[in-house]
């Protein structure tokens, strides 16, 4: 990146957290009155659009486009590239090979859209390459992938920020994370956390390909596997791509929940429970040599559809994670939230509400000392815009709220809720060590072959 861009950045982070208006948006004005020349250089990888959609990367790269100069565009779709320029002009220079993009046109930040099993690879290119970064969540496929993302950030020392929003919610989860951590719920607090089910449908029907799609770059390192709209665009529901509601809503809630529960520990220690897998999926898989490539399923989802899943940590808390919770003869029911729940008593959170006895007890003096612990949460920060947050960090090269050492962290746990599933035992985990204790057949599935996608 170029002094002057830089410069560019620190300037603007310095005014008023790029000038924020109360609903945490920049003031266009403000934007747009800078010299373009100065701007940093942005560039998009993985946008969606109208078909295939089912990802927020075209969402996610407009927002970013408030604070830099969309220069690129880049999608295996030929369909998203060009829908995706004509929203800009028609301007911008489109690729489908994120390796070209990177190597020609040298941005200063790229925001990575993809499914993501794609996440890693092109961040770590764009690591080396120099590029800040804003990656959508879930950022890994597996636990190997997070040691080696969270090492090339390390080295590089490129700013990189995770699209976990949530962790920018000041009013509802920021507020419930400095509820637990000031001890307004009592000691021994427990998180109960819903995030809904999965389909389990199919097998489905094999079809031709767009034309204007690149499947094969599509596929990447993923296992070879033969077109479907459904496998394209319900990605989420096939491991070899993602890691269903787990990596989805768990990648919002039980990250804020561990947050709470356990802000000084790098992760749970023993992880067990139960599921459900849908019918394509037979009792006795070898999940290391299908996630390997090696054993083929029917054409169908294959990630959980049901579970209910308990997380210990050493500090004596207890995560529990379902697609639904409920509890018989009290009034707790919900398909999507969090439940935190201590000795002196229980606030319940998710993106519509906050709410319990403890918050309608706080005073005007207790709402000022959660607001001074919020800003120690978000670093110093205004909380409120997560993308003005990344922003704000590359002009002063600080560290965002939602960084690759916490998001590891979390999307740890949310592997580790997957892997219990699959071995359908009881797992300890080394959390310094990162690796099980005592179980080859589990550590197997902390990683996976990449497939050699050049041809």
């Amino acid at each position: 990146m170029s002094n002057t861009r830089r410069q560019f950045l620190k300037t603007t982070a310095a005014g008023s957290a790029l000038g924020m208006t109360a609903s945490g948006l920049p003031f266009a004005s403000e934007l747009h009155a800078q010299d373009a020349a100065k701007k940093l250089r942005l560039a998009a990888i993985g946008v969606g659009g109208s078909r295939g959609r089912y990802n927020r990367g075209g969402s996610v790269a407009r927002q970013a486009a408030q604070f830099a100069d969309m220069i690129a565009v880049c999608d295996v779709d030929d369909l998203h590239t060009e829908e995706f320029s004509q929203s800009f002009g028609g301007k911008l220079n489109k690729y489908r090979d994120y390796r070209e993009m990177l190597e020609q046109e040298k941005p200063d930040v790229v925001t990575i859209g993809t499914p993501d099993h794609w996440h890693v690879p092109i961040a770590i290119a764009a690591l080396k390459a120099g590029v800040d970064v804003y990656c959508e969540k879930p950022l890994t496929l597996t636990i190997n992938e997070g040691k080696l993302i969270r090492s090339v950030v390390q080295e590089t020392g490129q700013v990189f920020q995770v699209g976990t929003q949530q962790r920018s919610t000041a009013d509802k989860f920021l507020t419930a994370i400095a509820m637990v951590h000031s001890g307004r719920l009592g000691d021994n607090v427990n998180a109960y956390v819903a995030i809904g089910g999965a389909p389990g449908d199919g097998p489905f029907e094999s079809t031709e390909a767009p034309a204007d799609l690149d499947w094969n770059l599509w596929v990447g390192p993923a296992p070879q596997a033969d077109y479907c709209e459904e496998r394209r665009r319900m990605f989420r529901w096939y491991f070899e791509y993602s890691g269903g509601k787990m990596t989805d809503w768990g990648a919002h809630h039980i990250d804020i929940a561990q947050w709470a529960l356990a802000p000084g520990e790098d992760g749970p220690t023993r992880i067990k429970g139960t599921g459900e897998f849908p019918s394509t999926v037979p009792s006795d898989l070898d999940w290391a040599a299908f996630l390997n490539g090696d054993v083929k399923l029917p054409n169908g989802y294959n990630t959980a559809t049901k579970f209910n899943i308990e997380l210990a940590y050493d500090n004596g808390s207890v995560m529990s994670v379902n697609d639904h919770y409920k509890r018989e003869g009290e009034n707790v029911d919900f398909p999507n939230g969090i439940l935190f729940e201590g000795d002196k008593g229980r606030i319940f959170v998710n993106r519509g509400k906050l709410q319990g006895a403890p918050i309608d007890a706080l005073t005007e003096s207790d709402k000022s000392e959660l607001q001074n612990y919020i800003q120690k949460l978000c670093k110093g920060k205004t909380p409120g815009n997560h993308m003005g947050n990344f922003f704000e960090c590359i002009g002063d090269r600080s560290t965002p709220i939602s960084d690759v050492w916490s998001h590891h962290r979390t999307m740890t746990s949310c592997h580790l809720c997957n892997i219990a599933l699959m071995t359908g035992r009881e797992l300890n985990w080394d959390p310094k060590q990162e690796k099980f204790v005592g179980d080859d057949d589990a550590n197997q599935l902390l990683g996976r072959k990449s497939r050699d996608f050049s041809a």
